[in-house]
């Protein structure tokens, strides 16, 4: 295999988690009785930029189905990230009536409709049918396509250049990101922006965060490469922020290279700094994760299998991709957990990808009071523990299992 940003060959490993089904390939009833496709699930490191990146294997078009099951409006968190973001944006770029915003990988409509709610002018562009017709029922304008450089070329011929164009957790979603980031370039205005939202690469290996990878996350990205693969393909990195969302992220922000005019701010300067201080450009940067790794596998074991010795029961929440990432790893099946809630009514009376684990509504929660509820969106903890809260009347112990095994009252 190939770098998928400039070609190099890859021979260095970061992780190897074994084979597992998309993430968010959810069973119904009746494919229980058929076979599952799986993948192997590796990532691999190129040694010339750096960049992290899943081992091809599966398509695109396989991982984003029409019956795509993940709705961002069901996240309270996301929600309320989404309706700050579009706040700061209108006031930092001074963005009004006459501003075009645009959304790539817009989902359900979860971002833009406050953009709409404003009177901004918007359109979104998302590749999965059912996240899309969601999105239109909130009236947002919404293309139902892969975007890349051909699409932005297009629009911006039939004049729907953007002030702002908003890529939240999509960048690490692309398998050809060169093709991807091209389209940036002629959608925007001469003066626009661009944003990219992701899980900074250092956070995940600092934190041990193996489950954030799944075959739908193609890059895992530190700003060191995104501003290579940015300057490679039209676009100038002005500024970036660190964010708490995913359990550590970035939001880097770009501009034309030919006609923006923002300067470089000092924070650029700052995480660049301290991802080389890091060696996030070294091999020995990325050796011993996968010890870590297994090591979060057998202490997740050895705690579901003492509960089950002990006649504890364990339910979990949150079918999330990253949950899946860890249960598949760790070869967990309904033996051990009996059932994931989750509030996307979309999931629930489905089964997880995989485990084969049924996914359930609250009410199932309440019914059983499991001994320990295993929150898989860990970075959703808080969330979660407070909207739980509930559990607690009858002694229900709260646990996460990355980056280590914790248990809270």
């Amino acid at each position: 295999m190939k770098c998928r940003h400039c070609a190099s060959p890859l021979t260095l490993r970061l992780v190897d988690l074994g084979s597992a089904p998309p993430s968010n390939a959810y069973l119904t009833r009746e494919q229980l009785q058929a076979p599952e496709k799986t993948y192997p699930l590796k990532v691999m490191v190129c040694e010339d930029c750096w960049l992290a990146q899943t081992q091809d294997f599966a398509e695109a078009d396989e991982l984003f189905a029409s019956d795509y099951a993940y709705f961002t409006s069901y996240s309270d968190g996301a929600l309320l990230h989404a309706e700050r973001y579009v706040i700061d944006m209108i006031q930092r770029f001074h963005l009004g009536p006459d501003s075009h915003i645009v959304e790539v990988g817009s989902n359900d409509g979860y971002l833009l409709q406050y953009v709409h709610s404003r009177g901004l002018k918007c359109t979104g562009i998302e590749p999965t049918a059912s996240t899309a017709a969601a999105a239109r029922a909130k009236g947002i304008e919404t293309i139902e396509a892969f975007f890349g450089a051909a699409l932005g070329s297009r629009l911006a011929a039939e004049g729907l250049q953007a002030d702002l164009v908003a890529a939240n957790n999509v960048l690490a979603h692309v398998p050809d990101i060169n093709g991807f980031v091209q389209g940036f370039e002629p959608l925007l205005k001469p003066h626009g922006v661009a944003t990219f939202e992701f899980p900074h690469l250092s956070r995940l290996i600092a934190g041990n965060q193996f489950d954030t990878i799944y075959h739908e996350h193609f890059s895992y990205l530190s700003l060191t490469t995104t501003q290579r693969i940015c300057s490679a393909n039209g676009l100038a990195v002005f500024d970036v922020e660190e964010l708490p969302t995913h359990g550590g992220s970035l939001r880097v922000y770009a501009q034309k290279s030919a006609t923006g005019t923002r300067q470089v701010t000092a924070n650029v300067r700052t995480i660049l700094a301290r991802e080389s201080e890091e060696g996030v450009q070294s091999a020995g940067y990325y050796a011993g994760f996968q010890a870590k790794a297994e090591r979060v596998k057998d202490d997740f074991l050895h705690f579901l299998i003492e509960s089950r010795r002990q006649g504890k029961r364990v339910g979990a929440y949150g079918a999330a991709a990253k949950g899946n990432t860890l249960m598949n790893f760790a070869g967990c099946r309904g033996d051990l957990v009996a059932y994931v809630v989750d509030r996307n009514p979309v999931k629930r009376g489905n089964f997880m990808p995989g485990s084969r684990i049924p996914i359930v509504g609250e009410e199932i929660l309440r019914d059983d009071k499991p001994d320990y509820v295993l929150i898989l969106p860990w970075n959703l903890k808080a969330e979660v523990m407070q909207q739980l809260d509930f559990a607690r009347a009858w002694g229900a112990k709260f646990v996460t299992a990355i980056p280590g095994l914790e248990i809270a009252s």
